[in-house]
This record gives structure tokens, sequence and C-alpha cells, in this order.
């Protein structure tokens, strides 16, 4: 069975309490993780600037929402579909032809 249990993550300067399933933990520390080292790469380039630590997680936000995007694109299979269809009418005009 799949329990939920609390596991704690830190994100931004604060700590979340998150009851989560057994078998997601590696994965939500893992995203939590890559989030802490993309605020710190956006603070490093932002350190001049007065922006708060809620405008800095929005734009660590924007940038995954964007990254989303871009793989549910190339995740369509519509091409490959596509591709699939025009080769097996161009096999049925093969042979049809014999």
């Amino acid at each position: 069975m799949d329990e939920k249990f609390l596991i704690h993550v830190e994100i931004g300067d604060k700590t979340y309490a998150l009851r989560i399933k057994r078998s997601e933990e590696e994965q939500v520390r893992q995203a939590a993780k890559q989030l802490r080292k993309t605020l710190l790469q956006y603070r490093q380039k932002f350190s001049q600037s007065e922006l708060e630590i809620k405008d800095l997680l929005a734009m660590v936000a924007l940038q995954y929402a964007v990254q989303t995007l871009q793989l549910k694109d190339q995740d369509s299979v519509t091409p490959i579909a596509d591709k699939l269809q025009q080769l097996t009418s161009e096999l049925e005009v093969y042979l049809e032809g014999k």
C-alpha cells in the first residue's frame, strides 16, 4: 500500500510540510532541490536588485511553466501519427499496384 507520510522541504527560505505518497518522495525532494538551485541562480543574477523572494519565485515558476509547455509540445504524437498514416497510404497504393 502506498500510504501518505509527512516530509519537509525548503523552498525560498521557508520550510513546507507536505503529505505525500512514499513512492513520490524522491521525485518531490529532487524537485525541491532543483527549485532551490534555480532560485539561487536568479538570486545571483539579480543580486544588485531589490527584488523580493516572491518576485524571484515568480520568475522560477514562469521558467518551469515554459519548460513544461515545451516538453508537452515535444511529446505530441501527432507528427508521428501523421507520418504513419502517410506511410500506410503509400504502402496501400503500392500493394494495390501489384
